[in-house]
């Protein structure tokens, strides 16, 4: 597995590194210091399987590198690694596309659980932002997803996510990397107002339920 590492700080980054080493399967880690070179590595290594960015680098100011970089490359799932807890900056950064969210103060184990819960195909929200900051409510009916912004290939992965079908088949079906999924997936979970996989299921069940009813 190939992850990009961008941090400002090499010892915050050489921790991460230690981290990162228990991951299976084993992990190669492309460093950056900035945006300028997280931009520069990830045009480089087009196969990476995961970007772990730090909110705050040299190059851009508060979110606009992570939507800067969510346009360039919509293809690679990216994790934000951040010292702010701020439940503004958590919901701002899953807003921005993140896939998740990790707190510097995590521990290794929180770390671990969060990086193995997005490469499943699962958005990572921490426990200090917790339900309240999100809003679960779902749209009334499956109209209304269809109407949500969400486009046609990603109206495709959200009725095979519904059937249970993993990030994979998923891909197979659609001729789609996983990578392109999680990014599908990530969209479909802010279109529903939905933290996790299991409530995205729901949701859209529900959805398609009542869009079947007379």
């Amino acid at each position: 597995m190939k992850t990009l590492l961008a941090d400002d700080h090499p010892l915050m980054r050489e921790g991460v590194r230690q981290v990162l080493s228990q991951l299976e399967p084993p992990v190669e880690i492309i460093d950056a210091h900035d945006y300028p070179s997280l931009f520069a590595q990830t045009a480089l290594h087009a196969d990476l399987d995961l970007a772990l960015v730090d909110l705050n680098m040299p190059g851009f100011v508060g979110m606009l590198g992570i939507a800067q970089y969510r346009g360039r490359f919509p293809d690679i799932p990216l994790v934000v690694l951040s010292a702010s807890e701020s439940p503004n900056d958590i919901r701002s950064a899953l807003e921005a596309g993140a896939l998740g969210y990790i707190p510097k103060a995590a521990s290794t184990a929180e770390m671990l659980a969060a990086l193995q819960q997005v490469l499943a195909g699962d958005i990572y929200v921490p426990p200090c932002l917790g339900n309240a900051g999100l809003h679960t409510v779902a749209p009334a009916d499956f109209e209304a997803l269809q109407h949500s912004g969400l486009t046609a290939r990603q109206l495709e992965v959200a009725r095979l996510l519904a059937q249970g079908c993993a990030n994979k088949a998923i891909g197979g079906m659609l001729s789609m990397s996983e990578g392109t999924v999680k990014v599908h997936i990530a969209a479909i979970f802010r279109a529903l107002n939905v933290s996790n996989r299991t409530e995205a299921v729901l949701a859209i069940q529900r959805l398609s339920q009542t869009s079947q009813t007379p």
